[in-house]
């Protein structure tokens, strides 16, 4: 696969499965923007690694569940390059463990804006320019919890299930348009989200999966090229189930 002529944005990308996708794409060629919201020195050792590799490569720091921020990076973006994204990597998110009613309205918010609305940014930012080129890919990166729910994970469940939804509806409207939409419903990826769990909790887990094993970041950014490519040509409207067997 080679994606030399694409220009690649991939949301959350500073560290683990975001940053492992953005090393995949630049890997194979593609010009990557690296996005992160919380930590500026993180984003700026991750885009220096990319460059000491000869990876062609941009970031953006900034908060993406806010319009105004992410229509600010489309702006950069267009000035430097003198277009826009051609494929788009919606993985920013935010996890939150704690009862439902320990969660407050700010937590809530927080936690739909940042998982759903930086996808819908995003998207409706870069959809005008796939409109005019007849083609675009757009990836959601979900969560298995949106498709049966976590017990103490009620807000993060919520986002990701709207995510889905999102991501179905967006494929069918611009289908017509040779735009193909689709997401991946990850299960347990080994990343500092999930660190906060122990070892005795992680084993439990395992013990549920039929491949007996946990997934990596690289299992994600494999198959977020593979989406992306002519492979996927005849795939849309899909959430992908990345969970070794356990759904």
């Amino acid at each position: 696969m080679n994606f030399s002529h694409e220009l690649v944005l991939v949301t959350g990308s500073s560290r683990g499965i975001g940053k492992a996708i953005a090393f995949a794409f630049a890997e194979k060629g593609a010009t990557v923007i690296l996005n992160g919201a919380t930590n500026e020195a993180r984003l700026k050792e991750t885009y220096e690694s990319f460059l000491n590799k000869g990876f062609k490569v941009y970031a953006y720091f900034g908060d993406l569940s806010d319009y105004n921020v992410a229509s600010s990076m489309m702006d950069t973006i267009k000035s430097h390059y003198g277009k826009l994204p051609s494929i788009v990597i919606n993985n920013a998110g935010i996890s939150h463990v704690g009862l439902f009613t320990d969660t407050t309205p700010e937590m809530w918010n927080k936690i739909l804006t940042t998982n759903l609305n930086s996808a819908y940014h995003c998207s409706y930012l870069t959809i005008p320019s796939m409109l005019q080129r007849e083609g675009g890919i757009i990836i959601n990166i979900s969560s298995i919890w949106g498709m049966v729910g976590a017990s103490c994970e009620v807000a993060y469940s919520t986002s990701k299930a709207a995510l889905n939804g999102f991501t179905k509806a967006l494929a069918k409207e611009l289908g017509p348009s040779h735009i193909r939409v689709n997401g991946i419903a990850c299960g347990w990826i080994d990343t500092d989200m999930t660190s906060c769990y122990t070892e005795e909790e992680k084993s439990a887990f395992v013990d549920e999966i039929p491949l007996c094993k946990t997934g990596s970041p690289q299992d994600v950014a494999n198959t977020c090229l593979y989406l992306a490519s002519p492979l996927a040509s005849y795939v849309t409207g899909q959430i992908i189930t990345l969970d070794g067997g356990l759904l």
